[in-house]
């Protein structure tokens, strides 16, 4: 692992064990697929996975106006992720499924007459989406493991490729970026890659809740304002509730990990 500011590096094995050491309370039932197209694999050296990312957080903030880098994390040629912008944040990779999404960025361009995508790389993007799988106990689908080319850009509306559309990420990703695609080249190998992975069982929900106060709302390590702050939640994220006592809701199945009600409300 190697760090330089957020921006953590690591292999697959270690980003398997951080992701079941780091208690997450965002809920996530999407997981976004995108080509970075540039920087493309010209760009990348094999030691400069950090100046690559530094650049993309420029041009986001700079070009795109965002606070900050879009994706959550960050896949390299050489079999590397990188965790670039908090899993517990909204990213902004695909309008209309960015709420409980998590945004992934494949580096290379995956389009024909693009990139060739190394051995390394197609091995830690079908893990990745695997182990994300496994944490957010979701099951590998087209409706949980989404592409960018099946979303309008103007609407945010799902249309499986069709209006004003992407390529992304790109039109020979594991066979091409139809829906279709997926299906037969895509999901079958993270479906594999999940299932021999160790399960999880989830405990029950209560309901579901989106953080309303303004700024960021605090997570308390106990049901009460005594109890230390562990993290904070941006307005808008996601949640599942796993108990309810005296004002407070547990967000996490197992830890003790509580918010005030008073800034969330019931989420469809």
């Amino acid at each position: 692992m190697q760090k330089k500011g957020k921006f953590i590096l690591f292999t697959v094995d270690e980003f398997d064990t951080w992701l079941e050491e780091t208690k997450f309370s965002r809920k996530v039932t999407l997981i976004q697929n995108h080509h970075t197209m540039l920087p493309a694999y010209a760009q990348f050296k094999g030691t400069n996975h950090f100046p690559l990312l530094e650049g993309m957080e420029r041009y986001h903030v700079v070009e795109r106006g965002f606070a900050e880098i879009a994706q959550n994390l960050t896949t390299f040629p050489d079999g590397t992720v990188a965790v670039c912008r908090s899993l517990e944040k909204i990213p902004a990779g695909i309008k209309g499924a960015n709420q409980s999404g998590v945004c992934i960025e494949h580096l290379g361009n995956f389009d024909e007459g693009g990139d060739t995508m190394t051995d390394e790389h197609r091995q830690v993007i079908v893990r990745v989406n695997a182990l994300l799988c496994r944490e957010f106990l979701l099951t590998p689908s087209t409706d949980s493991i989404v592409y960018h080319h099946w979303y309008d850009l103007n609407t945010g509306t799902r249309t499986n490729g069709t209006g004003n559309t992407k390529s992304c990420p790109g039109t020979v990703f594991f066979g091409g970026n139809s829906v279709e695609a997926a299906i037969a080249g895509f999901i079958p190998q993270i479906t594999e890659a999940w299932k021999s992975l160790a399960p999880v069982f989830p405990a029950p929900v209560i309901r579901q809740i989106e953080v309303t106060a303004t700024g960021r709302l605090n997570v308390r390590a106990g049901a009460g304002t005594s109890f230390p702050v562990l993290k904070q939640l941006h307005q808008g994220v996601l949640a599942q509730v796993y108990e309810e006592a005296g004002g407070w809701c547990r967000i996490h199945p197992s830890e003790q990990q509580w918010v005030s009600s008073r800034y969330v409300q019931t989420a469809a």
